[in-house]
């Protein structure tokens, strides 16, 4: 009885240092014997560990986004789930885009993106691969999971990161939608070029054939508006003031063309010319160069 007395008396003590459940020998429900049963050796001391959180007090600590509730101790479960029972996950915030999407929410993902400086290209209005891994750049820096889909818990952080892109921030690289054209382009074939939507529309008799991006010049060598004829064609121009290359150039006024640009292709609408129609589709000039002939009209306006 004193050997029984000391343990009972250590174990009280452990109790006290640990903050653990003390349960006497042969105690506790289901054992099917009393405090002096005869039946099998049990340990005196029976040890609980404190519980990492209480039933219904909403689990989890964590206040990322998308962060699972804790598991009360021992039993496998999140709160509120039945022994047993499969537990059950944070329900995963609702996806907006991913790769292979396209349109305008897209195109003001990658502008965002762009001002937060992870992503340099665009914006193309195509989620691509690029996208793809500045999301995922972007999710990763913040403890959001990496998928590299924009999910609603993505977005929002990033629209209180960022402000609304304006246009020419949509439009960096072109793609921007052409306006209505000017009357003076719906007759004969034309060369419609819109100063306000930054776009030129090759047209004839009223129908139009292409569209495309285009840069003007600057403020100190502007384009000129008005009605003006295509009165030589350059396929391998170099320009003789400036000698930088001007490839498949329509000249319309005095020095001033429609020409492909490696700049533009480059910079966007960063940069700017010295006064001629710059185009960034290479491809686009190039087909557009073939088809358009010395005497056809060209309209610039506003």
């Amino acid at each position: 009885m004193r050997r029984s007395g000391l343990v009972v008396a250590a174990a009280v003590a452990l109790a006290a240092v640990c903050g653990c459940t003390v349960q006497t020998p042969g105690a506790g429900s289901g054992s099917g014997q009393g405090a002096g049963g005869g039946g099998r050796h049990r340990s005196p001391v029976h040890i609980e560990l404190p519980a990492t959180g209480t039933p219904g007090d909403g689990g989890s600590t964590d206040d990322r986004p998308g962060a699972t509730a804790r598991t009360t101790g021992g039993t496998g479960t999140t709160p509120g789930t039945a022994p047993g029972a499969t537990p059950t996950r944070a329900p995963s915030a609702p996806v907006l885009w991913s790769r292979g999407d396209s349109g305008s929410g897209v195109r003001e993902l990658q502008a965002r993106l762009r001002q937060v400086a992870w992503l340099f290209d665009g914006p193309t209005g195509t989620y691509d691969d690029l996208t793809e891994q500045a999301v995922k750049g972007f999710q990763d820096k913040r403890g959001l999971p990496p998928t590299g889909r924009t999910d609603t818990v993505t977005w929002q952080r990033l629209l209180a990161m960022t402000h609304r892109p304006g246009k020419w921030e949509l439009y960096l690289m072109g793609g921007q939608p052409a306006g209505a054209p000017d009357p003076r382009c719906l007759t004969g074939r034309v060369l419609c070029i819109d100063k306000t939507t930054r776009t030129l529309r090759w047209m004839v008799d009223g129908r139009t054939l292409s569209t495309m991006a285009v840069r003007f010049g600057t403020q100190y060598t502007p384009t000129r508006e008005g009605v003006f004829k295509v009165y030589w064609k350059s396929r391998h121009h170099v320009s003789t003031i400036y000698h930088s290359p001007m490839p498949y150039a329509l000249f319309f006024s005095g020095g001033q063309a429609v020409h492909y640009s490696y700049d533009f292709a480059a910079r966007g609408y960063a940069g700017g010319s010295h006064g001629c129609v710059n185009v960034r589709d290479e491809a686009a000039i190039a087909q557009l160069f073939a088809q358009v002939r010395v005497g056809d009209k060209v309209v610039v306006h506003w």
